[in-house]
């Protein structure tokens, strides 16, 4: 049971660090990895399947929800929508590949869902990046 339980709080903290809500899957990852008791492929596709759900939430709230972006709760701000445009402009849609990136991955996901970018291309691309990213992470400590 306690194994379960650590697979669900990776993948929701994934899920949240996803989305623009503070969380930070690395370090539970890394401790988890750490702690010899986890099967590290199976710890780096949970906190792969939730990082990548929240990116997909993100991609939905920019296909669907921008007309709320004025409003005082919407989660992004329209300097950092601004910000990811830019990027998204400049690079593509290659730059999708960075979506685990700190301050820029997130708004760039949001960036693909307003420019609808194609969700099966969106799919695979935010999830060979995030996936690397994991995998780095764990094979370095």
């Amino acid at each position: 049971m306690e194994a379960i339980s650590a697979y669900v709080g990776l993948f929701l903290t994934a899920l949240l660090a996803a989305t623009v809500l503070p969380a930070q899957s690395e370090f539970l990852l890394a401790g988890l990895h750490v702690s010899g008791r986890y099967d590290d492929t199976l710890l780096v596709l949970v906190a792969t399947a939730g990082n990548v759900l929240g990116s997909v939430i993100n991609w939905a709230m920019g296909r669907y929800l921008m007309h709320f972006q004025d409003r005082r709760w919407f989660p992004v701000k329209a300097a950092l929508v601004e910000r990811a445009t830019r990027w998204y402009n400049r690079f593509g849609v290659w730059s999708l590949l960075l979506a685990w990136a700190p301050f820029i991955g997130d708004p760039l996901t949001l960036v693909a869902g307003i420019l609808r970018v194609d969700l099966r291309l969106f799919l695979l691309l935010v999830t060979a990046g995030k996936a690397a990213r994991y995998w780095v992470l764990v094979a370095t400590l």
